[in-house]
């Protein structure tokens, strides 16, 4: 590490960290807003579903999701194990909503 007499960092390696994490902030941010809008989506699913008394989960769309988002982490260079439970997670809450939905709408989740 980069580090003055004095223990601080050098300015330029200063600079840099910052640079770095206003950038990993902006990238939080926009995945914050992408779940939100993902979230949005998956709600009117849950709603439909609810009103047409279709079960909250979809067990064949989910294996195909996991098998899509592996592939595109592969591609994108992105460990697709992590993916995967990244994918598991939300799809985990998403299922929630809908049990949720489908039990306001009177009827019993499977």
């Amino acid at each position: 590490m980069t580090t003055s007499d004095n223990g601080a960092l050098d300015e330029s390696v200063q600079a840099e960290l910052e640079r770095l994490r206003g950038s990993i902030d902006n990238i939080d941010a926009a995945v914050v807003h992408m779940l939100a809008e993902r979230f949005k989506c998956t709600q009117q699913v849950g709603l439909l579903k609810a009103a047409h008394r279709l079960p909250p989960a979809d067990h064949a769309r989910e294996a195909r999701q996991i098998t899509r988002l592996r592939e595109l982490a592969e591609n994108a260079r992105l460990d697709p194990t992590f993916a995967e439970k990244l994918l598991n997670f939300i799809i985990a809450e998403v299922i929630r909503h809908h049990e949720t939905l489908a039990d306001n709408s009177g009827r019993t989740p499977r």
